[in-house]
């Protein structure tokens, strides 16, 4: 579980914190294995910094089995202008297998860190390149303890010294082609870091010389370490040596191709898999637009509405301001005879209401007494039935609903 506050203080002195947090944890979430920690970072010039770093393993599938690689990729505190300083950190029962993406000391090169574009380049990228790169060339193998071989076996230590002194001295330094393009770099780079232009991740590294932990075969099925030709007295002629060198440089050549495909391949996914994700996002961005739009059009409409009704009552109010007082009773006209007479008995019938109502007022009160408000009330109520009776005869007449 990543601790967001000691987190962000950590990231606080860097350039911009919040990018390199939000990557953080969205690279934590997805790979479990890696965890943040802050950590003293010594530059090759003894510049030393502290700086935020992911360590941990990720999962890696060679040869159909799943592995867990240790690493550690170091951010830059000007992250995400400059590209992350990776290392393979191997446990003790590991070593190091040194190829064109990982030297001895463990650090990483790869093209993706080479070719960084701030902004565009991300951890998460950065991660699945590793992933698909370790899994054809995996960075680490057990150790094997030594084996002891006993003097009938002289033969095998001969031809595996010689074996080693000629792919050494002969194939790494003579035969090897020196990457090309933006991949030449001097020996022993170191990194520099504080300068006006950024951090500048070093490329690929010249090949170092090693000893190699796998035999080159021999054509005909006569590999060093194998057994003795049966023909002549057994020792090394120079045409072995030479057709031994000769297939193993052909073998190195196809492995560095196909490496370097294979390489550009996982770039290529990574690449095609980011433009998915703009297309979709671009989708996206237009929905909202258009959506947007037809909300702006839609209020554009409203708004007009609003300010022609506004103008239709402004006018009312001046109308009616200027014309003379009307009185209510000749407000109120009717059509025909018939409804005259309805609306007439209406409003007495409503009047006759209002008289009974306040009569019981009084009564409460003790302004009447008990018989001046029943011989009022009997009176009042019988003219109200008849004007009830009048305004039923009227609506029927007038062919309106009773």
């Amino acid at each position: 579980m990543v601790d967001s506050d000691r987190l962000r203080s950590w990231l606080s002195v860097y350039h911009n914190p919040d990018l390199a947090y939000r990557e953080i944890m969205s690279v934590n979430q997805q790979y479990k294995g890696l965890h943040p920690e802050q950590n003293t970072y010594i530059f090759n010039d003894g510049v030393r910094m502290e700086l935020v770093n992911l360590s941990g393993t990720i999962p890696v599938r060679y040869k159909g089995n799943l592995y867990n690689i240790p690493i550690c990729i170091w951010l830059m505190d000007t992250h995400p202008l400059n590209a992350p300083i990776c290392y393979v950190k191997p446990t003790m029962d590991m070593s190091i297998k040194v190829s064109m993406f990982v030297d001895q000391s463990g650090k990483i090169y790869l093209p993706y860190l080479h070719d960084w574009v701030p902004n565009e380049s991300d951890l998460l990228g950065l991660i699945q390149v590793l992933i698909v790169t370790f899994g054809d060339h995996p960075p680490v193998f057990a150790k094997v303890k030594d084996n002891v071989y006993p003097p009938s076996n002289r033969e095998y230590l001969i031809r595996n010294s010689l074996k080693n002194f000629f792919m050494e001295h002969f194939i790494l330094l003579a035969f090897m082609p020196q990457p090309v393009g933006g991949y030449n770099m001097p020996p022993n780079p170191a990194p520099v870091y504080g300068l006006s232009a950024g951090f500048n991740c070093p490329p690929y590294p010249p090949q170092p010389v090693r000893h190699m932990n796998y035999p080159f075969p021999f054509p005909n099925n006569n590999n060093f370490g194998g057994s003795v030709p049966q023909s002549g007295t057994g020792t090394i002629k120079e045409e072995h040596i030479r057709e031994s060198l000769l297939t193993a440089l052909e073998e190195r050549l196809l492995r560095r191709m196909k490496e370097q495909f294979q390489q550009n391949q996982a770039e290529l996914e990574t690449l095609k898999r980011t433009q998915e994700e703009l297309k979709q996002g671009k989708v996206k961005l237009d929905n909202i637009l258009s959506r947007l739009e037809k909300e702006k059009n839609d209020l554009d409409k409203n708004i007009t509405m609003l300010q022609d009704k506004e103008q239709e009552l402004d006018k009312a109010i001046e109308r009616i301001s200027n014309q003379e007082s009307i009185d209510v009773d000749d407000a109120v006209t009717t059509t025909a005879p018939l409804y005259k007479q309805l609306l007439t008995a209406f409003a007495e019938e409503a009047a006759l209401e209002d008289t009974i109502y306040y009569m019981g007022e009084a009564l409460r009160c003790g302004v009447i007494d008990l018989d001046v408000f029943l011989r009022q009330v009997r009176s009042l109520s019988r003219k109200q039935f008849m004007l009830r009776a009048l305004m039923q005869k009227c609506r029927q007449k007038a062919g309106l609903s009773v």
